[in-house]
């Protein structure tokens, strides 16, 4: 590197499953809760964390930083993500720096299988009318629905504002 150039910021390095690696927190729902890599149940999920979507972005880079959390059950983080609503702030902190998001689309219900929610730029392909057509920094928390089923998807997207 060049005398007077900066690293450009590094991503979170992986993290076994069961280990935070980052902090989400909703003010709007009171909700403060640890971030673990995968989306296993037995090791993340059922742990009361909320699981980090393989493969999908880290937090506050290019393309959708994508969570599952569970709504019933096991510390249920997500119990209450449906009273989200358009502008709401959502941050996720993690070692270097906190990310802050605001909410910009809630789906209601999706099928399961509907796994365009969790692309780089998401959008349904159930409902394609829900979600993205342009790239950009996304933040996704997805959870079953409607409570005490796993029948459907609800799914929340927020953009990256800082």
């Amino acid at each position: 590197m060049a005398s007077g150039e900066s690293a450009a910021p590094s991503p979170t390095p992986p993290a076994p499953d069961s280990r935070a690696f980052a902090i989400l927190r909703i003010p709007r729902l009171g909700l403060t809760v640890p971030v673990a890599r995968g989306v296993s149940k037995r090791s993340v999920l059922d742990k009361g964390y909320v699981g980090h979507y393989p493969g999908t972005a880290g937090p506050g880079l290019s393309g959708n930083f994508a969570l599952a959390g569970h709504r019933n059950t096991h510390g249920e983080p997500f119990r209450y993500v449906n009273r989200l609503r358009e502008g709401d702030r959502i941050t996720v902190r993690t070692r270097e720096r906190t990310f802050t998001y605001r909410v910009d689309q809630v789906l209601p219900q999706t099928a399961p299988r509907d796994v365009g929610v969790i692309q780089a730029v998401p959008r349904s392909l159930v409902k394609p009318s829900y979600g993205y057509s342009r790239p950009g920094s996304y933040l996704t928390l997805t959870t079953c629905t409607p409570e005490f089923s796993s029948a459907y998807r609800l799914v929340v997207w927020a953009k990256l504002v800082s």
